[in-house]
């Protein structure tokens, strides 16, 4: 049985916890997860008795393969009318048919509701996929691994290279076209490039500015595969020689904290309580209002998913769970730090994936 099968399978034995008989899974992430299909319009309708994607004509040979994983129909019309009739004929005498509440457009879940039999509610479900995707299988873990490995190599080419007198979009520049020349369709997000004062913005974007010599830079990247997994790392550069004394400090500060928060990723480490372990040190320096971002976040399809390590979080890691650690310290009209590993939670503890050396780099130039 194929990984797609089995996560069909999780995921139809998960609608009666859910309290549904039948679902339409609308997140194209979700739909993504479940099939393997990576186009932008199309639905799965989940049921006991059988899983059909429905889409259009334009993917009527990329969805070929999908066959042997479960049904497909393609159609030259909207879609909508026909997820209400597979609803009612997968599910005949049901009394709920449950749509994804966080991604149906209310349109449809309109458009559905007289379409469907007398009686018969259309209910609602929250994270019913996405709690599934939170544990990795060997198969996720590896497409994150090579995802990851790109990275280091584009760091140790701007380790290697020069800083100094680039604007940090021609530093964006590059990150992207060597992930992209590495053979990935896309990046997991916007390269962030960031000198200086301008680092102090933990999601700046890259301007038309020089890098100046001694700025500490701020370089935030990941790639994504072409089977939709996600990288992300972040390091922080000291552009052609040391950094001023104090931004030297700072850095070892938000070393320390990373490493802390890293050793207590582990399966029954609580989200709150890991940021909170990182957290900690940065505030007894009194520097806590400065660093006002959570630890860190999952990742997978998305960059951004559960679980999620920030105040608060009660989310409970578990083997399987892929996270980054990323504590950060931002000085206005200053300059910026933040230090980023991937992080696999295994049964003994965790797995960084992210290779490349913490140490603070003085770029070549």
């Amino acid at each position: 049985m194929s990984e797609h099968q089995q996560r069909i399978e999780r995921a139809v034995a998960a609608l009666g916890g859910a309290g549904v008989d039948a679902l339409a899974v609308t997140n194209l992430v979700n739909v993504q997860y479940l099939t393997g299909y990576s186009g932008s319009n199309g639905i799965v309708v989940l049921s006991a008795a059988r899983a059909v994607l429905i889409t259009d004509f334009r993917y009527r040979d990329a969805v070929e393969p999908l066959r042997a994983v479960l049904d497909v129909e393609i159609l030259d019309r909207d879609i909508a009318a026909r997820v209400a009739e597979q609803l009612a004929e997968l599910a005949p005498g049901s009394h709920r048919l449950g749509f994804e509440a966080a991604s149906a457009p209310y349109a449809l879940v309109e458009r559905l509701r007289p379409l469907v039999p007398a009686g018969v509610e259309l209910a609602p479900t929250e994270g019913l996929i996405e709690t599934l995707r939170l544990v990795k299988s060997a198969t996720e873990l590896a497409a994150t691994r090579h995802a990851s490995d790109i990275l280091e190599a584009v760091y140790g080419r701007l380790a290697a290279g020069r800083m100094v007198g680039r604007t940090e979009i021609d530093v964006a520049w590059e990150i992207e076209r060597t992930i992209r020349e590495a053979g990935f369709p896309e990046l997991s997000f916007p390269p962030i490039v960031a000198g200086g004062a301008h680092g102090a913005l933990p999601h700046a974007e890259p301007r038309n500015v020089a890098i100046e010599r001694g700025d500490l830079v701020v370089v935030d990247i990941g790639a994504r595969g072409v089977s939709g997994y996600c990288s992300d790392c972040t390091r922080t550069f000291a552009a052609g020689g040391p950094p001023d004394p104090a931004a030297a400090e700072d850095y070892a500060l938000v070393l320390s904290a990373q490493l802390a928060g890293l050793g207590a990723v582990r399966p029954g480490a609580v989200g709150g309580v890991v940021d909170a372990t990182a957290r900690e040190i940065i505030e007894a320096a009194g520097a806590g209002e400065l660093f006002g971002h959570g630890l860190g976040h999952g990742t997978g399809l998305e960059v951004h998913e559960g679980p999620t390590l920030r105040k608060g979080s009660e989310d409970v890691l578990v083997p399987g769970n892929l996270v980054t650690v990323e504590p950060g310290l931002y000085r206005p009209g200053r300059w910026g730090i933040r230090i980023e590993d991937h992080v696999a939670v295994t049964a003994s503890g965790h797995e960084i994936i992210t290779g490349f050396t913490k140490d603070l780099v003085e770029t070549a130039g």
